[in-house]
């Protein structure tokens, strides 16, 4: 490519004899090989791909991680696995292919995964004993090989699936994994699956996508009857508090018995049989909240297997106090104070280079002074909830859009639905999650109402927003809440049904590039004097204020870091440097949570 500089003469630049550099304007080829990235990439390496525990709310202790180098091939359509073959190509698993962390950094609409295994003797895989494969997400149709027999089939690039591999494994110590993926992104003759921000031609709010494997590839040995995941359901009633526990994916009228600790001491244990929930009593709980965000943790055996897990306590609801709809932490008015956040890295692409990557956005948050995350149309692996779980931070979880600007066909529509029960399924122990987001701008919409009505009934323990930017989009008139999109500027859905909480799912935007951590691409919404950041910032907090006496509940600020072309992030994409001065940040903005979760807001009449 070519390359652009420009000097205004205004920098006081001298060249090596002391002359001074005047204004210029230049251009020329590029042959720059420098790549945008954050320093936990330089950490990564085929030994230490993720290599952390990766189902934190239910784990084991024998577990094998299978990250880290594999063979790579790109493919076609009807091709057979290819079984005995060594493939050309190297990735590191569990980047996405067109990720620098990959090795391959370029799309592929189809591609081969293959890998050899072996498993551990003193695990005694046989009848008793079964060998169960796990992957965290495949981005967006698989199917696994293990020794050429096909073990699993998959849909869906945002949720989990494993397979039970035991019958396929052959004699011997070495076995072999073969992974096929098929990702049509938003091919125009594609099946237009949930995808979120990725496109095959990036630019502005679209960004590169994140292909094949993109999160942790396991394997465990697990007790022929065994738990898949545990719902845990807390029910927040003083004295009379309780969780349900229910325990998923084993055969009924299996003994059970789950216990409830705090440290090493016990509070509650109850038994039974598997098909019927159990009920721990909690007597007067510690409640989870982002400034107490306190665990218990939890013990669950069901026949031979034994799980160790973790929940919080906390209830959520859409309430009025004095008329106004309010949203309502454990029974107190609450308002939610959140960034947008994308979980996008230069690096990684969908996948953080490292946990502690994963988990540093989400400290960022709590630096800043905000107690909500509004994760937008992407669902992030386990541990992202568990660090927003015991941060203290409540998550607004988007579902995946699909293609912006298509109708989706009946196919489309059904693989939707399917592909948000599993993210509310697989999601719905976390006391971190407080709210569904079925449909975000109107992008790929269709039976709004119907839509968030289904969502409300898999899990009525959570509100539901129908539609985020009711401005942009069509209201179905469900859900808990009603959401409008604003920039600069908050705003709030100007009709109010007075049953619904108003929120501002969207403001801000404001955009500050930082010379050397800027992808090549810029976009911003409004572009700010890195003098005035921190004050303009904390004027549009103070037009978040005054809507709170129009019955706003929540803000959310577009957005936590800059993404490929978008530069509005209070961070740099490569996360190093910190846009605002981050202590007057934190203190308007706990300010502004503690006046506007008053029954009364602070400076507003009754």
């Amino acid at each position: 490519g070519t390359a652009d500089v420009r000097y205004d003469g205004e920098g006081g630049l001298t060249d090596t004899e002391g002359n001074v550099v005047n204004a210029f304007w230049s251009s020329g080829g590029n042959e720059s090989t420098y790549e945008l990235r954050t320093d936990w990439a330089d950490e990564v390496g085929p030994d230490n791909a993720l290599p952390e525990y990766p189902r934190p709310q239910l784990t084991r202790d024998d577990w094998q991680n299978l990250n880290g180098r594999w063979q790579f091939a790109a493919a076609e359509a009807g091709e057979q696995p290819p079984v005995g073959k060594n493939l050309k190509e190297r990735i590191l698993v569990p980047y996405p292919v067109e990720s620098q962390l990959s090795g391959i950094q370029r799309h592929e609409d189809r591609m081969w995964y293959r890998r050899t295994f072996t498993v551990p003797r003193d695990w005694h895989i046989g009848s008793a004993q079964r060998l169960k494969l796990n992957f965290g997400a495949v981005d967006w149709q698989s199917e696994v090989y293990v020794n050429g027999t096909k073990v699993a089939d998959h849909k869906g690039g945002y949720d989990k699936f494993s397979a039970d591999v035991t019958d396929a494994l052959k004699p011997g110590r070495t076995q072999e994994l073969i992974v096929g993926v098929y990702d049509p992104t938003d091919a125009a003759n594609g099946e237009n699956p949930p995808l979120g921000k990725q496109r095959l031609d990036p630019s502005g709010i679209w960004y590169t996508p994140s292909s094949g494997i993109w999160q942790t590839v396991w394997m465990e040995p697990v007790a022929r009857d065994h738990v898949d995941s545990l719902k845990l359901t807390p029910h927040v009633d003083g004295a009379a508090s309780t969780l349900t526990v229910e325990p998923k994916g084993v055969r009924d009228g299996v003994r059970v018995r789950a216990t409830a600790y705090v440290g090493h001491r016990k509070v509650a244990t109850v038994s039974g049989r598997t098909g019927e929930p159990l009920t721990l009593k909690i007597r007067d709980p510690r409640l989870w909240s982002p400034d107490d965000p306190f665990l218990y943790d939890l013990k669950v055996t069901v026949g031979h297997d034994r799980v160790e897990s973790y929940f919080g306590m906390r209830s959520i609801a859409v309430e009025k106090v004095n008329g106004v709809p309010r949203t309502m932490l454990n029974g107190k008015p609450t308002f939610l104070m959140a960034t947008l956040d994308q979980g996008f890295w230069p690096d990684g692409l969908h996948t953080a280079p490292t946990d502690e990557a994963l988990a540093y956005d989400l400290r960022l948050h709590k630096q800043l002074g905000f107690n909500s995350v509004r994760k937008h149309i992407k669902v992030e692996p386990d541990r992202w909830f568990y660090w927003a779980d015991r941060l203290g931070l409540m998550v607004w979880q988007d579902m995946p859009a699909m293609t912006a600007g298509k109708n989706p066909s009946t196919a489309a529509r059904a693989e939707y639905e399917r592909e948000m029960k599993e993210m509310i399924d697989e999601h719905v122990s976390h006391p971190s999650i407080v709210m569904w987001v079925t449909f975000n701008e109107g992008w790929g919409q269709y039976d709004i109402g119907r839509v968030a009505a289904q969502a409300k009934s898999w899990d009525p323990t959570r509100l539901v927003n129908n539609q985020s930017g009711l401005n942009l989009g069509a209201d179905g008139g469900a859900g808990d809440i009603m959401d409008e999109h604003g920039y600069p500027s908050p705003a709030l859905p100007p009709s109010p049904d007075g049953e619904r909480a108003l929120v501002t799912g969207e403001y801000g935007g404001l955009g500050l590039a930082v010379p050397g951590h800027a992808w090549s691409v810029q976009q911003s919404y409004v572009d700010v004097d890195p003098q005035t950041y921190t004050d303009d910032y904390l004027t549009k907090l103070d037009e978040v204020r005054a809507l709170v006496c129009r019955g706003s509940n929540g803000a959310v600020y577009t957005q936590i870091s800059d993404v490929e072309g978008e530069l509005n992030g209070l961070t740099t994409y490569d996360r190093k440097v910190l846009k605002p001065d981050v202590e007057r940040v934190r203190a308007a903005q706990e300010a502004l949570i503690h006046d506007a979760s008053q029954p009364t807001p602070a400076g507003c009449t009754a």
